[in-house]
């Protein structure tokens, strides 16, 4: 499986990957280090708690490793949780719908995580 096939069953973006970590090797590098660096257990644990500064910290992490690896869909989630929970700002969403939105990242990262095994095992 190549960068460009992995990318298309995880439904991320390859082009704004490449422009970002500007070679395929990069890319490679990364995109094998996301199952193993932690980024979204962080989140998904901070959920158990609903401690606001842990969700915001490790929501505006996370969107920002996905966004840098072309994963679009799990960028705008862990987004959406980051802006519930930036400093200063009013809550928007009930804990209900934030353990939902949660529940949707950890299946979109499932989904992610399995794709990226399949690449490296391939």
């Amino acid at each position: 499986m190549t960068l460009q096939e992995l990318y298309s069953l995880i439904d991320g973006d390859y082009e704004q990957a490449l422009r970002v970590l500007r070679m395929d090797k990069l890319l490679d590098k990364h995109i094998r280090k996301l199952t193993s660096n932690g980024v979204a257990d962080k989140l998904l644990e901070a959920g158990q708690g609903m401690d606001p500064t842990q969700l915001f910290e490790a929501a505006h992490a996370m969107k920002g490793v996905c966004a840098n690896l072309g994963l679009v869909r799990l960028s705008a989630a862990a987004s959406e949780i980051a802006e519930e929970y930036r400093p200063g700002k009013p809550r928007r969403m009930t804990d209900a719908e934030v353990k939902e939105k949660l529940n949707s990242i950890a299946d979109l990262y499932a989904k992610t995580a399995a794709g990226i095994r399949q690449y490296t095992e391939g």
